[in-house]
């Protein structure tokens, strides 16, 4: 299939390399929609590695939701790379995607990147955009707004669709994840606070507690006893803050009406860090949210790696962990870490 555009833009054309790449026994790729930049239409689209039947275990990773967030599109690709790297002489690697399904969905935003905006070509946010709101209250414009798209976080006019690149994400997770029978996505973001965070579901409610809290608090306590040296901060979204529309949070609610365990969350990549230590990315735009320096950009691009590798094995072996996490004790140790203040 052809992705060729005429719009410059780096991260596509890398993506497009790899839609080509010559393994196309373990490699499949399609176009979910195509969404108008100037005079050019630009592909937002799936790629996709290992079991396809629908009854094995299934990992999705996102990026490229916000525009200006280009180090999430980065890292997704950079661990896809390794992935087909590694098919080439690792059997380990290649066993494992005998009894998994890794889906890989790069750019959700190409027309955002392609402009150096957070928002679509429509002025949208699109992880305000969900038919989805707040129980409580959020802050002003930022946890979304329908004033006027000239501003940030701008969730779109009542009562219309949703954007075509937030429907074409939520029907790929309808269609090819919730059949799965234990499925995890990481969504990647950057550019909120010094630490990196991992958060889960909801961000419209600081009280509710999503369905499988046991679930969500177990695969942190597997990843902080295996990784002990890891600093990741992982806790509900709302304990940050609470926003209109949020598209996991819809995709959560969906997915409870299938009766299949569907773990969104999302990396929250923190990019004040990169401020603190080189103050002049304070002069772009893009500095906001992504590592400037060569050398930081590597470090970042590698210092995820072992979120996503574990994410993939926690996905693989969900039967050797998921009914510990149904123990009497883990919901009120959960209860007590997250809500209780």
């Amino acid at each position: 299939m052809d992705y060729s555009t005429t719009i410059q833009l780096q991260e596509l054309q890398h993506i497009e390399k790899i839609a080509k790449w010559s393994n196309k026994a373990h490699l499949t790729s399609k176009v979910l929609c195509h969404v108008p930049c100037a005079d050019d239409l630009l592909p937002v689209y799936a790629l996709t590695l290992g079991n396809t039947v629908q009854d094995v275990p299934c990992i999705t990773y996102v990026a490229g939701i916000h525009g200006l967030e280009r180090i999430g599109t980065q890292v997704v690709v950079t661990f896809l790379e390794g992935l087909l790297e590694r098919l080439e002489w690792d059997q380990v690697t290649r066993d494992l995607l005998q009894k998994v399904r890794i889906h890989i969905l790069p750019l959700i935003n190409p027309v955002g990147m392609h402009n150096n905006t957070r928002s679509n070509g429509q002025g949208v946010d699109l992880m305000r955009n969900a038919p989805i709101d707040s129980q409580e209250k959020t802050i002003w414009l930022g946890g979304g707004h329908r004033i006027s798209p000239l501003l940030p976080w701008y969730r779109g006019k009542a009562g219309e669709p949703m954007q075509p690149e937030a429907r074409a994400l939520c029907d790929f997770i309808i269609r090819e994840v919730f059949p799965a029978p234990f499925s995890i996505v990481l969504d990647c973001h950057s550019g909120f606070g010094h630490r990196n965070q991992i958060w889960f579901p909801y961000a419209r409610s600081r009280r509710e507690p999503i369905k499988h809290l046991k679930e969500v608090y177990y695969l942190r306590k597997l990843f902080m006893h295996t990784y002990p040296n890891q600093e990741y901060l992982f806790e509900p979204q709302a304990k940050h803050y609470l926003v209109h529309g949020d598209l996991w949070d819809f995709m959560y609610m969906q997915s409870l009406e299938r009766g299949n365990i569907f773990l969104p969350l999302t990396l929250e990549m923190g990019s004040w860090r990169w401020v603190r230590k080189n103050p002049l990315q304070l002069t772009r735009l893009l500095g906001l949210y992504h590592p400037m320096k060569p050398h930081r950009l590597r470090r970042v691009l590698r210092s995820h790696l072992i979120l996503l590798d574990f994410l993939l094995h926690a996905t693989l072996s969900y039967s050797n962990w998921i009914n510990k996490s149904q123990a009497p004790e883990i919901e009120k140790l959960a209860l007590a870490l997250w809500y209780e203040t």
